[in-house]
């Protein structure tokens, strides 16, 4: 039975990516590799919805995030971070570890950040430089309004404004020049559909002026290295050959796909996860008015081991799903509904819950009578 993996990432890849990574390697200073690394920057930018600088970078996507802190920040600046959740908190930490001043704003569990507990932390303090945030958080659930934040951050105080939309653009609406973000980062393993190992970052003009102040050292995630070797077609180091391959292949298909019929079939597929849970009689973790599109993350049933119901989901009925992280750790599972994602894919794992959950102690609803 082949194997419904429905995690938050890596996420499945359709044959012809997966084909596409198994060409031969070329010379990374040749002219064959410097066609593709255009023609993906390219592709890139216009899935970012941007006409600022974009690289490619051979990282997950926490190298990304580490990139944004070490090109715009110094040792000792003052950053707002929002953390709703796992993803916030890494953001977080990559800043403490450069010698950041991170002052916090959180939202209760299942809950997006009110774009108001930042005006406030702003007014309270005009010495912060920067803004960073989560778009959408995997380990809850829960998409962020990035778009009513930019409008407090950049609109009313005129920060910095650093985003994780790693699990979030190319998948759901995400317009990094409409809604003025300085830096966005993402990894090939989310919606890209492409095998992890490549991260990809934007850059502003604002950014760039912060990169020239920042006095962060950086080597590896040397961004203005970065923008000297693209404009000969070049990365500055080794480049993953071969994820970048699939990566060429499965932007190809997105970009056939068309950008808005990507967001309509994310919101679908999420939605018909949503209506699939709830008509088991499980509950939603995320408040609904902003559950994730690419992810859906469910409470445990009381009484019900999730380690025994994930390791039996996939053992028996190959349905492979994550389980909660940190302080979540056994409290819910998440599935995973971003990138190559259908209906059917969703209904396997609805289907296979209904078959395991009695299994573990709880009935579905309308199954052998009420839930409990």
């Amino acid at each position: 039975m082949p194997v419904n993996l429905r995690i938050p990432g890596p996420t499945p890849c359709p044959d012809e990516v997966l084909e596409a990574g198994a060409q031969p390697m070329i010379n990374h200073r040749g002219p064959e590799f410097r066609d593709m690394i255009f023609r993906v920057t390219k592709r890139l930018q216009e899935l970012f919805v941007t006409k600022n600088d974009l690289f490619v970078l051979t990282a997950s996507g926490t190298g990304a995030m580490e990139a944004a802190i070490v090109n715009t920040l110094s040792p000792g600046d003052k950053v707002l971070a929002v953390s709703i959740g796992e993803f916030g908190e890494r953001f977080i930490q990559i800043a403490k570890v450069y010698g950041v001043n991170v002052q916090v704003v959180t939202a209760p569990p299942g809950k997006a950040i009110d774009p108001q507990d930042i005006r406030k932390a702003l007014r309270a303090d005009p010495e912060i430089k920067a803004v960073i945030v989560t778009h959408n958080e995997t380990s809850t659930g829960v998409t962020n309004d990035i778009a009513g934040i930019s409008r407090v951050v950049k609109g009313e105080f005129d920060k910095l404004l650093l985003v994780d939309a790693i699990s979030s653009i190319g998948s759901i609406p995400c317009s990094v020049d409409a809604w003025d973000l300085d830096v966005v980062t993402s990894g090939s393993q989310k919606g890209w559909m492409a095998p992890p190992g490549l991260a990809f970052i934007s850059m502003s003009k604002r950014a760039w002026q912060a990169q020239a102040q920042s006095k962060i050292p950086r080597f590896y995630f040397d961004l203005a290295a970065a923008k000297r070797y693209l404009e000969r077609g070049q990365t500055p180091w080794t480049p993953a050959v071969s994820v970048l391959y699939s990566l060429d292949a499965s932007l190809e298909m997105l970009a056939n796909e068309g950008l808005e019929n990507v967001f309509n079939r994310h919101a679908q597929v999420a939605q018909a996860c949503r209506n699939g849970i709830k008509k088991l009689g499980l509950k939603l973790f995320a408040d609904e008015a902003v559950a994730s599109n690419t992810v859906t993350a469910v409470h445990t049933p009381p009484g019900v081991d999730g380690a025994k119901l994930l390791a039996l989901l996939e053992s028996e009925y190959s349905v492979v799903l994550a389980g909660g992280q940190g302080s979540l750790s056994g409290k819910l599972f998440r599935v995973g509904h971003l990138g190559y994602c259908s209906l059917a894919d969703i209904q396997g794992v609805m289907d296979a819950l209904a078959l395991a959950l009695p299994r573990v102690g709880f009935t579905p609803a309308g199954v052998g009578g009420r839930s409990r």
